[in-house]
């Protein structure tokens, strides 16, 4: 195989891989009813003046399944913890008890998990878009490496059916995250 065509593999999977490992962390931000630290990620903290991410200013963890516990390293920083968290708008009520604050996470009622499994659908089908829209890409340039390098017809089929290969193969991927995130949503 010639560098070029390598290259055009290499580029396309990193892009098919990107949209796999954007898809995980939009599911880790989405509640099931269960506690996730993840669902922390996007929160943001003013820790004297810098926008700091809150698990890496405390300790946060699991407790009995359904609640978050966080623990700042800094106790002075409990109210700007709390001011963080409401202002992301999880959809969760912070209770701060001075020295943490813990997050109660209530069970989702029937049409809350119904509506969430539709938004889990939604999301998977974005990433299949992606990896779509990189097999295009891949595709245009193999066609571009055809005209340039002169490359015999067998060779251009050939590395089409590798390029369908891989994006079975992400689409596939895409799938089983899609109905892994459903059961964990439908699960009461």
């Amino acid at each position: 195989m010639s560098e070029a065509l390598e290259e055009l593999f290499l580029f396309g999977e990193e892009k098919m891989e990107k949209a796999v490992a954007q898809l995980k962390r939009e599911f880790a931000s989405i509640r099931s009813g269960r506690a996730n630290p993840l669902i922390l990620d996007k929160v943001m903290v003013d820790y004297y003046g810098v926008p700091t991410q809150l698990r890496q200013m405390s300790q946060v963890t699991v407790s009995e399944g359904t609640t978050l516990v966080i623990s700042p390293f800094d106790k002075s920083t409990i109210k700007d913890i709390e001011k963080a968290i409401i202002k992301a708008e999880l959809g969760i009520t912070p209770n701060n008890d001075g020295v943490c604050i813990r997050l109660n996470f209530p069970p989702l009622t029937e049409e809350r998990r119904r509506e969430t499994a539709k938004e889990v659908k939604k999301i998977g089908e974005e990433a299949k878009v992606v990896v779509r829209n990189a097999r295009r890409d891949m595709v245009d340039d193999l066609k571009k490496l055809e005209k340039s390098e002169n490359l015999p017809e067998d060779v251009v089929k050939d590395n089409q059916d590798k390029i369908q290969k891989q994006t079975d193969k992400y689409t596939g991927i895409v799938d089983s995250l899609v109905s892994e995130k459903e059961k964990e949503v439908m699960t009461v």
